[in-house]
Formats: structure tokens, C-alpha cells, sequence
């Protein structure tokens, strides 16, 4: 670059470090200026070349980024599904659990049901009893020839 204009394809191949690098750069290519257009062909060619590099950083940086957060996102999907996996299987569990309840509790009201029907025919029957033994009674208290209440153990 001893000088001519500054070489574009060296620069972006071999781009200054830092801030400080690329102003050195073009203090020095306006300094090796001939005249007023070779230090805007200059100054053209070094901001053409730190934009290129800037913009090739900022696209290295994005795509760095992007890869990070796609693998942070890639990793929060398989806990997801994990999780989602395990959530199948504790609602699968649960309304086996719930079925299971459900057909016991079936079974109990069936139970229940015919433990109903047999008490209701139990109060029938003892009701028909109790009435058939209270006329019994009353018959028995008619036909008692001797006048007076007498205790039934004496006879």
C-alpha cells in the first residue's frame, strides 16, 4: 500500500482489529493522498472496506446468535415434549383411575339398589305380620269367654 490506493481485496482479507487500527488506516491513506479526488477515491475505498467488514461481523454475529438461540429452542421443544409425554401418561393413568372408580362405584349403586329392594320387601312382609298378628290379637280378645283381663300365663 506504499503509495497507491489502498488495496480492497488485502484490506477485507486482512480487516484492522479494532477502532483504533482502522483509523490509523485512514489517516494514513489520506495522508499518502495526491490530491483532493485520490483522498476521496481513498476515503471511498477504506469506508467501503470497513462497512463490508462491519456488516460481514454484524452477519457473523446474527448468525451466531440465530444458532445459539435455535439450539436454546431446540432444547426448550424436547422438554416440552418430554413434559408432553409425561402428561399423556398421567391423564392415560388418571382416567383408568377414574373408570376404574366408575365402575366400583356402579357396582356399589347396584348393590346399594338391591339391598333397597330386599329391606322394602322385608317391611312388607313385616308389615303384613304385625297386621296379621294385631288381628290375631283382636280375635283372640273377643273370643275369650272368661270376663275380665286375666294374664294369659295363668291358663
Amino acid at each position: 500500500m506504499d503509495g497507491g490506493i489502498v488495496n480492497t481485496a488485502f484490506v477485507l482479507n486482512n480487516p484492522p482489529a479494532d477502532g483504533t487500527e482502522w483509523v490509523e488506516l485512514f489517516v494514513r491513506e489520506m495522508m499518502s493522498a495526491t490530491s483532493t479526488n485520490d483522498a476521496r477515491a481513498r476515503a471511498t475505498i477504506v469506508l467501503e472496506s470497513l462497512e463490508k467488514s462491519i456488516s460481514a461481523s454484524a452477519s457473523a454475529e446474527a448468525a451466531q446468535n440465530f444458532h445459539k438461540e435455535n439450539m436454546m429452542l431446540k432444547e426448550q421443544i424436547e422438554l416440552i415434549l418430554r413434559d408432553n409425554i409425561i402428561l399423556k401418561r398421567l391423564v392415560a393413568i388418571q382416567h383408568e383411575r377414574q373408570k376404574e372408580h366408575k365402575d366400583d362405584r356402579n357396582q356399589e349403586v347396584q348393590q346399594l339398589k338391591q339391598l333397597i329392594a330386599q329391606y322394602q320387601e322385608q317391611l312388607r312382609t313385616l308389615e303384613v305380620n304385625n297386621y296379621s298378628l294385631k288381628m290375631h290379637l283382636q280375635q283372640a280378645q273377643q273370643c275369650n269367654s272368661i270376663p275380665g283381663h286375666f294374664h294369659p300365663d295363668v291358663f
